[in-house]
Parts: C-alpha cells; sequence; structure tokens
C-alpha cells in the first residue's frame, strides 16, 4: 500500500490549541482531530496547510514551522505529520462537524482520532510545543 501524508495543524492561541470534530459520515467520524488534510502530489507540507486551512477553515496561514511528530494511521494509508502552524482569523467549520480551542488537559480527555491521540499522548509526555 502506497503512504499518502497528511498534514495535520497545530494551531495555537495562548495555551489553547485547535482541533475540529470529523463529519459523523467519514472514517474516525464524530472524533477530534488537528486540522489539515492531504498533501498533493508536488505539494509542500505548508502549501497543504495554507490551502486547508484556507478550504477547511478560512483561516490565513502566517507561518509553518518544522514538522514534530509523524504516525502512521492503522488500516489506512495515510501517515500523519504534525506541524506547528500560525494563523490569523477566526475559524469557521466548514469541513468539520464542529471546532473548538481546548487546552492539553482537555484535549487528553476528548476522543480524539487514533493519530491525533497518539500525538496529544506524545505532547503531552515531551510539552514540545
Amino acid at each position: 500500500m502506497t503512504s499518502v501524508r497528511v498534514v495535520a495543524a497545530v494551531v495555537r492561541r495562548g495555551d489553547m490549541l485547535l482541533v475540529g470534530r470529523r463529519p459523523f459520515e467519514k472514517r474516525h467520524g464524530g472524533m477530534w482531530e488537528f486540522p489539515g488534510g492531504k498533501i498533493d502530489p508536488g505539494e509542500t507540507p505548508g502549501n497543504a496547510a495554507r490551502r486547508e486551512l484556507a478550504e477547511e477553515l478560512e483561516l490565513t496561514v502566517t507561518a509553518v514551522r518544522p514538522m514534530l511528530y509523524a504516525v502512521k494511521d492503522d488500516a489506512s494509508p495515510f501517515v500523519i505529520e504534525f506541524y506547528p502552524v500560525d494563523t490569523t482569523g477566526e475559524p469557521i467549520a466548514h469541513e468539520h462537524s464542529e471546532v473548538t480551542w481546548l487546552t492539553m488537559e482537555e484535549l487528553t480527555e476528548l476522543a480524539l482520532a487514533p493519530a491525533d491521540e497518539a500525538f496529544v499522548r506524545w505532547l503531552a509526555d515531551t510539552r514540545n510545543l
């Protein structure tokens, strides 16, 4: 199975991180995730983050920093790559059923998609953000 790279934007405001709830009809429906999407062939992760956040949330990406973490999503071709991303604007949910800002403590209590849960566990252990 060929790997498909996916960018996950770690958007932070103060001590809050932005997550969206996946539509119920999609894989991992109803679970929460960091926003983002597939990296198109020939596209950089930064350009994918800019495109995805503009389309899904009407956010403007002002900076993309080096990748923090990557994890293979079991039983799928997806490799989720987590990048710290700076944005302007207020998120408006177009792809997710809802979006919210949560603290790390709140995120650890949330029903996260498996890759996002692995990232939050890693982030809680390392405090690398």
